[in-house]
């Protein structure tokens, strides 16, 4: 294959993985976050947080889905086109913060990363966590920081230690009062949910989004819809028969993020093997690659296909995880 065709056909890959499909779960998030902003006398939402309990403190928004389910895209497409949380003036800053949280996150590496995402990197190494965390309170007051987005969000309780997960929790919760108040957005997995709900005051202080999955005799026909503009868009003709769409669901664990990527690394196969015809074969040569799994194994090979179990060992590794933190917490 030559380099013109094979520049071609990267840049169309470029522009599949640059394209956002909005749905229900980007509605969802955005519908609750202009829940939590004041309006202005003409009705317009301002860079401002609604105050709840006598004006004295915010609320907050914990998306909670499965790894590779497209969350981070979801959030970070509302917040950065919020008219609300856009700049104010050329070279200003938008008014939300995107925080990947470290893993493990500790409270002292987390208010680390805060700053310096707000451009405050000397900090001194002697610091306590608390002390950094106020300084945290009254740089985002500076920049008139309204929204504190930490993405993965289930990271930060990572260390197991019931003191760790319980000076996390108080950092949240104080990071909804007083003057400095923002609106705090939590993205991760269903762990964070679990973690949560070990301090009611927190849990009842953040609403929680939890999209639904990817449905069997629902879904088939949008899957294949994307499939086949996916495929126009490329110059690709998609031939696959009537049960592609329903092993991507289950090969996806029923998450839209996950689908897409492989419908992407499908086409991308297509493309390095020259043909313009879109086949299961490679969409299993696609997954096997990212699995590392065993042909039989295969969702997309495979006669059993819906027989094939996933992330069993991660599942029940989790489950003994929060067993563990839960009986830690319930000794504090």
């Amino acid at each position: 294959m030559g380099c013109v065709e094979k520049h071609s056909w990267s840049k169309s890959l470029t522009t599949l993985r640059g394209l956002h499909i909005s749905t229900e779960r980007d509605e969802e998030i955005l519908r609750q976050l202009n829940r939590l902003l004041k309006h202005d006398d003409e009705g317009s939402l301002i860079a401002e947080p609604m105050r709840f309990t006598g004006n004295l403190e915010t609320r907050g928004i914990a998306l909670i889905e499965g790894s590779g389910s497209g969350k981070t895209t979801a959030v970070d497409r509302v917040l950065s086109t919020h008219p609300a949380l856009k700049p104010t003036s050329a070279g200003d800053p938008p008014k939300f913060l995107r925080i990947q949280v470290p893993s493990p996150a500790t409270l002292k590496s987390l208010g680390r990363e805060v700053l310096k995402a707000t451009g405050l990197v000397d900090v001194s190494p002697r610091a306590s966590a608390w002390e950094i965390w106020g300084v945290v309170r009254h740089r985002l007051a500076l920049l008139g920081i309204v929204v504190l987005w930490f993405d993965e969000a289930h990271d930060m309780f990572l260390s197991g230690s019931a003191r760790e997960i319980d000076d996390m929790l108080k950092m949240l919760k104080s990071l909804m009062q007083n003057e400095s108040a923002v609106i705090p957005i939590l993205s991760g997995t269903q762990r964070l949910a679990e973690i949560t709900r070990f301090d009611e005051q927190v849990n009842r202080r953040l609403t929680k989004v939890v999209p639904k999955p990817l449905c069997q005799g629902v879904d088939e026909e949008p899957l294949y819809r994307m499939i086949e503009e996916y495929c126009a868009e490329v110059g690709l003709k998609p031939e696959v028969d009537d049960t592609l769409a329903l092993r991507l669901i289950h090969a996806s664990r029923h998450r839209f993020g996950r689908a897409i990527e492989t419908i992407i690394n499908a086409i991308e196969s297509a493309l390095e093997e020259g043909t313009r015809v879109l086949t299961w074969e490679h969409f299993a040569t696609a997954w096997g690659m990212q699995e590392g799994c065993d042909w039989e194994q295969n969702v997309f090979a495979a006669t059993d296909w819906a027989a094939i179990e996933l992330d069993t060992d991660a599942e029940n590794f989790e489950a003994e995880r929060t067993k563990r933190q839960t009986r830690q917490v319930g000794r504090r």
